[in-house]
């Protein structure tokens, strides 16, 4: 099984054999429904009058002013529960309900993925539980909140540091137990197959809509696709409708913490080694002895040591160029997005704002460049007022 689900050679199935059963299970359910004609209208319908697909493609012209080419941002803001994670979270609520489960669980890092899942729970009436680390409960506590209020039950995580990867841990840990009846709805493209895949085809609509948003307004394709990486989902969401397209470059901007040079950060791809994490073999943060790191982000969201696998494979193959942006620099790019545009960015996204800020001046006015807006800044907005206080 650990050779099922390659990107090249990263991917597989490195889990205890308490789960090959499990998982195997999820991949014939996955591939049992995903192409079902009730199952799709079902999400299609869902999408669309709950979550609020399709998203638009916005020109953000004061921005695009400051940095001195066209920035036009894919505005998954707007989504019901502020973030892209409800593409996902529809989507496999809905298989676990066609599969039979009764309850759901699920990891958050920034609580965007939490939440979403919170509210499929109240949805489909499912028995809810979130597994978030100790640290993220204290620095996203409005989406904590919220997820109590959609009634799910937030089991906080005390081990490691207290984060993503710790949430991840014991989600498993719990789920070998729980299996009969209760669905994993694993947050993003990483972790074991089928995960990898499962996530990024409830992701694609970003970038089916982003490529034919771009032909139709613009007729034409744009020079640059921008997205944050944590695990990688959004990313490959909107990578997923340009990846043929070889005049159409790829970045991806990761965690680059207070520094990426003092190694206190969470730019896997950047700075990681190959190695095997929640089942999966990838990029890793990891000393020579095979520990993996501490991570550090001012983004809960991107604060986690790997990758999904795809991503490890786009940078092998130099399809996708992968680069890191420091916290300072994001706390910038979260104010100037505000000023410029009256849109408020999550952090998350805040780090591909970065990054276009960093090309300022450096392309001609007429690059084009869309840009994932993974999720809104409403839960943030306590964080930055520590590190930037309204004068």
């Amino acid at each position: 099984m650990k050779y099922k689900g390659r990107y090249g050679q990263f991917g597989g199935f490195y889990v205890p054999e308490v789960l090959n059963g499990v998982l195997e299970e999820l991949e014939e359910g996955f591939y049992r429904y995903y192409k079902d004609e009730g199952f799709v209208a079902e999400l299609e319908s869902l999408y669309k009058d709950y979550a609020g697909r399709e998203t638009p493609l916005y020109f953000a012209k004061r921005f695009s002013e400051y940095v001195g080419f066209k920035v036009y941002l894919k505005r998954e803001d707007l989504l019901h529960g502020g973030a892209h994670k409800v593409n996902n979270a529809l989507g496999q609520g809905l298989l676990a309900k066609y599969m039979g489960k009764t309850k759901i669980i699920a990891e958050t890092g920034a609580g965007q993925h939490g939440l979403a899942t919170a509210m499929i729970g109240a949805l489909f009436g499912m028995e809810t539980k979130i597994f978030m680390g100790v640290i993220d409960i204290e620095r996203q506590n409005v989406n904590v909140h919220k997820m109590r209020l959609c009634g799910a039950q937030v089991i906080g995580v005390q081990g490691g540091t207290g984060t993503l990867k710790d949430a991840i841990n014991d989600a498993m840990r719990y789920w070998t137990s729980h299996a009969e009846d209760t669905f994993y709805l694993f947050g993003t493209a990483a972790g074991p197959h089928p995960y990898p895949t499962i996530v990024r085809h409830f992701q694609t609509c970003i970038g089916t809509e982003a490529r034919k948003q771009c032909l139709d307004k613009l007729g034409k394709l744009p020079d640059m696709v921008v997205a944050c990486v944590g695990g990688g989902s959004n990313a490959i969401g909107i990578f997923s409708g340009f990846i043929d397209d070889k005049d159409v470059k790829l970045v991806g901007v990761e965690a680059g913490g207070k520094s990426v040079a003092s190694g206190k950060h969470a730019a896997t791809l950047v700075a990681g080694k190959v190695g095997i994490l929640h089942g999966s073999k990838a990029y890793l943060l990891q000393d020579e002895d095979g520990q993996v790191y501490d991570t550090e982000s001012i983004s809960a969201g991107l604060d986690y040591p790997s990758v999904g696998p795809e991503h490890c494979l786009l940078k092998d193959l130099k399809r996708a160029e992968y680069v890191a942006a420091e916290d300072e620099e994001v706390l910038d790019a979260f104010e100037i997005l505000i000023q410029k545009e009256g849109i408020i960015p999550a952090l998350e996204s805040s780090h591909a704002l970065a990054y276009l800020i960093s090309l300022k001046d450096k392309l001609t006015p007429e690059t084009i460049v869309v840009m994932n807006l993974s999720g809104r800044g409403d839960k943030d907005v306590s964080i930055v007022e520590k590190y930037r206080p309204v004068k």
